[in-house]
């Protein structure tokens, strides 16, 4: 065993068990699935795939694995659509509620699983009538309505491939995915709602297609009456297509390693990677994961994924996941604080969610509002808490636990990627004793280890997160460039996927992810994590939500920079900046001390809730800024510029 490459400063001491009368009534409250899985990981993945997904040809290979190629469940054919809807349907459980929709402005849809059934089998026959065959792209670019998750059930039926383009990206961002894929056919909406103002769709799709030269039709939805030019010919109207449509189509039967879904991620390079994800591997893992991480039980719970469907987080835990399972879900169309700042706990209160899944940036955003915002509603039906999309600091974890819990809440804090296509490191609520801000172990089937620069394993400490056996939700390559795929991902570490984050081992064996490795900082010699700095400075009690990142600096390589978001009742100074920097060294040591404390409005963040280091990097080092057409809000890095040039600097 090697030694640690990433300094391990945070400790975390508090644990929390599995409340009892949780475990008493969860479906796994012992170690038997993880002692399955280490006897036999393909047999036990074997069983997975008979028990959770309904195939139409059995399977008579678990697992083809000639690296860094796998192949899953071979000779196996199944249908995704048909495992979404029709078995459920057909075993009696149509007038069961698939999904309550809640629009930003209020509306609401209750769509049960054969109303769904019929929308899915009725625009499969309107992608037909457009040329749509087994083996095209469709791309996909919608707000948060209904007509996304059939839009995606549609293509899955007649075996076309879809590719979700988040309703917040460019009309370049499309262009470049539309074009990459070759669609045929681009599925949108007049606009969605977004903040209390109806926001456009369909005018961004009009600027990218006369550069897609592959797209023939465009489908439109109406969701908020706008106006929109419509080209004769090429544009439909969702609900004029609809209405004459059939409900006759059955689905497709698909081979296991048939193409599901394309879902575009950026990368180092200014192309984005096609992440490709197939039919029955995917499918396993997904049902798998959505049913014993929020210990599932679908005639009694009401689940809630808060992210968009634009994301592989929508697609895994609000689509694929769920349906497969015959849970009732939820899905919003809008922001958290529209109209006010307790849209969410309002929501949660409505209609019983019992698993609440969202990310750990939208958990500080409401610290930052305040405890008063869940207090006004009623949140005892929660039962499960979850976390997806970033390393949680302990703070934040404890105020999710505290404040939307009641304390009573296993809390399941999710590591994965769009590259693994479902969950990869998390507790499982009924066995795993939890520590705030760790992703505790891997799930039951996923070989993790946390290896030296050299690939060599650590036992304690920190390094860099591989994964070292196949599993089956995972990518099978880039699109249309398997070099890249090699080179991304299996190159590093020969014989390893490498994920591209910091994790450590704490002394109990527990895992902590540690963000991005480009995220890492070189301070005088020690390789000093971002998560952990940002951990020491929120918990501070003024502090709601924090960013670090390197600048360059000619004494220690890089210095430590901290923007700091205050919570609403705390007012910035000089001596609260030196306060939180004697704070941080307190806590985990002087090289972590920042040299300046920059305390802003809000983080540059994209739609997805994620922090865009690489701008702060860029205000820090006096750099042009690169593109911002992703953030939330663009104006938020201007006013972060100029309040770094008014803020003091540690000598």
């Amino acid at each position: 065993m090697s030694d640690a490459t990433i300094e391990n400063y945070f400790v975390e001491d508090r644990t929390f068990p599995p409340p009892a009368d949780f475990a008493a009534a969860a479906l796994v409250s012992d170690r038997r699935l993880y002692d399955e899985a280490d006897a036999d990981f393909e047999a036990f993945w074997a069983r997975q795939a008979r028990e959770l997904v309904s195939w139409s040809k059995d399977f008579h290979t678990i697992l083809e694995w000639n690296l860094p190629d796998a192949k899953w469940f071979l000779g196996g054919e199944l249908n995704v659509s048909y495992n979404c809807l029709d078995r459920h349907v057909e075993a009696g459980r149509g007038d069961k509620v698939a999904y309550h929709w809640e629009g930003e402005p209020g509306d609401t849809r209750t769509i049960t699983y054969a109303a769904l059934h019929d929308e899915v089998r009725k625009f499969a026959n309107v992608l037909k009538g457009l040329g749509v065959a087994k083996g095209d792209r469709v791309a996909i670019y919608m707000p948060m309505i209904p007509e996304l998750p059939v839009a995606m059930l549609a293509c899955a039926r007649i075996g076309a491939a879809h590719s979700v383009v988040f309703g917040g990206f460019s009309p370049d961002s499309l262009i470049d995915r539309i074009n990459d894929a070759e669609c045929g056919v681009v599925i949108t909406a007049d606009g969605g709602y977004r903040r209390g103002a109806a926001s456009g769709l369909k005018v961004n799709v009009d600027a990218a297609v006369p550069s897609t030269p592959s797209v023939r039709s465009v489908v439109v939805v109406q969701r908020t009456g706008q106006d929109v030019e419509m080209v004769d010919g090429r544009d439909h109207w969702y609900h004029e297509l609809m209405a004459e449509a059939s409900t006759d189509c059955p689905p497709e039967p698909m081979d296991s390693e048939d193409l599901l879904f394309l879902l575009y991620t950026s990368g180092t390079t200014a192309k984005p990677k096609g992440i490709m994800h197939t039919t029955g591997g995917y499918l396993t893992h997904v049902a798998f994961s959505h049913k014993y991480v929020f210990d599932l039980k679908p005639d009694e719970d009401t689940y809630w994924c808060a992210a968009d469907i634009g994301w592989v987080t929508g697609h895994s835990y609000i689509v694929y996941g769920p349906l497969t399972n015959g849970a009732t879900s939820v899905i919003y169309e809008g922001t958290p604080d529209t109209p006010g700042k307790d849209r969410l706990w309002q929501i949660v209160e409505t209609y019983g969610v019992t698993q609440l899944y969202t990310a750990p940036t939208a958990i500080r955003t409401f610290m930052k509002w305040g405890t008063q915002e869940p207090a006004k509603h009623d949140l005892s039906s929660l039962r499960v808490l979850g976390t997806v999309g970033e390393p949680i600091n302990p703070e934040a974890w404890m105020w999710y636990h505290e404040h939307i819990g009641g304390e009573r809440c296993p809390i399941v804090d999710t590591w994965w990627q769009t590259e693994t296509g479902g969950h990869m490191i998390t507790p499982l609520p009924g066995v795993t004793t939890t520590k705030p801000g760790s992703g505790t172990f891997p799930l039951p089937g996923i070989g993790v280890e946390v290896v030296d620069e050299a690939g060599n394993a650590i036992e304690r400490g920190g390094g860099y997160l591989t994964l070292t056996r196949p599993w089956p939700g995972m990518l099978r390559g880039i699109y249309g460039d398997p070099e890249r795929y090699k080179e991304t991902y299996w190159s590093r570490y020969p014989g390893r996927y490498f994920a591209g984050d910091g994790a450590k081992i704490d002394d109990d064996g527990y895992l902590w992810l540690l963000g991005r490795v480009d995220d890492v900082m070189n301070v005088s010699g020690h390789r000093v994590s971002t998560t952990e700095v940002e951990s020491a400075l929120v918990d501070h009690p003024s502090v709601a939500e924090s960013a670090v990142v390197g600048a360059n600096d000619p004494t220690t390589g890089q210095a430590i920079m901290a923007y700091v978001i205050l919570k609403g009742d705390q007012t910035a100074s000089p001596e609260l900046g030196e306060e939180l920097r004697r704070h941080v060294a307190k806590k985990i040591g002087p090289t972590a001390r920042p040299k300046m404390v920059i305390f802003v409005p809000d983080l540059p963040k994209t739609r997805s809730g994620k922090i865009m280091r690489r701008l702060l990097r860029d205000v820090a080092d006096g750099h042009v800024l690169g593109d911002t057409t992703t953030l939330a809000d663009p104006s938020v890095v201007e006013e972060i510029r100029s309040r770094a040039t008014e803020s003091p600097q540690e000598d």
